[in-house]
């Protein structure tokens, strides 16, 4: 049983929750770029304001570690670290992708399939089942024809990057895509789960999971 602070902010959406006991108590999100560094903070005060409780109450910090967004992924952990550091509260990280199965998976034989968006026809992109089972691993993936061929049934796919894999999955039987993204409610049992199981990151050498290192665009010269 336990106080959770759980920070989202792997993609364009800036979301902010407070859990008790795998449970939501209250939710801040809106999905804007780049509001991550300006609105972050005010987030955590507004739903600690809704829950009626105080940073101090709070048994320990849980943020999405990625993968996604390079610049939100590292102020959402820089954050968290330093409430952790602060207060000196526990650290849990969750992946992203976990987290956004977490938040449609129901009791249904299908698999889910969230997706990031990267570069081109790529995707961040893993595979659960209903119990958020790993039945295809994290992994940056260039979509084509035969993606997911070596899987059989019901596919379910989603997040900001599942637009662009209509364009080659369009012809795969028992695919439908749905609209979700990132947030932080799919983040509350999952944490509560590793706190009961003290599955902490060490708070000093944590850092984001980007999967891939960061490669910046340089502007055209005009």
């Amino acid at each position: 049983m336990a106080l959770i602070l759980l920070l989202e902010t792997a993609t364009s959406v800036c979301s902010v929750a407070v859990a008790e006991d795998g449970k939501l108590l209250a939710i801040h999100e809106e999905s804007e770029k780049n509001i991550h560094a300006t609105h972050l903070t005010l987030f955590i005060e507004n739903v600690m304001q809704q829950a009626g409780r105080s940073l101090s109450d709070l048994d320990a910090i849980a943020v999405s570690m990625g993968p996604g967004s390079y610049t939100g992924l590292r102020i959402g952990v820089s954050t968290a670290k330093g409430l952790c550091y602060a207060m000196d509260k526990p650290l849990i990280g969750i992946n992203t992708l976990e987290s956004m199965a977490a938040v449609i998976a129901n009791s249904s034989t299908s698999l889910y399939v969230p997706m990031i968006d990267a570069r081109r026809m790529e995707v961040y992109t893993a595979v659960y089942d209903a119990d958020l089972k790993e039945i295809l691993p994290t992994q940056a993936m260039i979509l084509d024809e035969q993606s997911f061929a070596a899987l059989s049934g019901d596919l379910v796919i989603f997040g900001d990057g599942a637009e662009k894999s209509k364009e080659v999955l369009q012809t795969r039987t028992n695919t439908s895509w749905i609209e979700a993204y990132p947030s932080a409610r799919g983040m509350a049992e999952i944490a509560e789960q590793r706190f009961n199981k003290h599955q902490f990151e060490d708070v000093a050498y944590f850092e984001p999971f980007y999967l891939k290192e960061f490669v910046s665009t340089a502007k055209a010269k005009t």
